[in-house]
């Protein structure tokens, strides 16, 4: 898959508007998971505000090096970076109002454990926003956006892994014109 810079990525994907879809605003706390290099993170850092934090959590430390950097130049000091993947250990116990998986649900080794985690991270009524590539090729100026389409969820089979893991799920919608949104809560 090809990564592609923050502004050819809001030419297809706008970030704010995915953020105002979740409804994520001050003084939240947030896990970005599969955070790499902050195209989502810094938004949410942001709108989380000086009282908020937001944990940007993925297994690339080159990648998390350059969020880093990136959060240093815009001076957003209440990021806090693990180098985990998913399915290793929840960011903490109790403590999360979101966790945020932007197109990554596809790439976790073992998306239960990675759920399990999520439900240990929120707070009871916690919500679980899951963004990913809708089950189709994707196209765009010609080019192959996004994974392979046979490593890809669709909103259903999504759907049914958050609600094994324990989350109801409150809506399943379009977000733009290559993904879905599936917003689920902690009982």
């Amino acid at each position: 898959m090809k990564f592609h810079d923050d502004a050819e990525r809001r030419e297809w994907q706008d970030a704010d508007a995915v953020l105002d879809a979740i409804g994520v605003g001050p003084d939240q706390v947030v896990a970005d998971v599969g955070a790499g290099d902050g195209y989502f993170t810094l938004p949410l850092a942001r709108r989380v505000g000086p009282r908020g934090t937001v944990y940007a959590v993925d297994p690339s430390i080159e990648r998390l090096n350059r969020l880093h950097e990136r959060a240093e130049e815009e001076g957003l000091d209440r990021i806090r970076i693990r180098a985990l993947s998913a399915e290793e250990l929840a960011v903490c116990a109790g403590c999360a109002d979101l966790v945020f998986y932007g197109i990554c649900l596809h790439d976790f080794s073992d998306q239960g454990a990675a759920l399990r985690n999520a439900m240990t991270a929120l707070k009871p009524g916690g919500r679980l926003a899951n963004l990913d590539w809708k089950k189709e090729e994707t196209m765009r100026n010609g080019e192959l956006l996004g994974p392979p389409v046979e490593i890809r969820f669709s909103e259903e089979e999504a759907a049914g892994m958050i609600r094994e893991a324990g989350f109801t799920i409150e809506s399943i919608a379009p977000s733009g014109a290559y993904h879905y949104l599936i917003l689920a809560r902690r009982p």
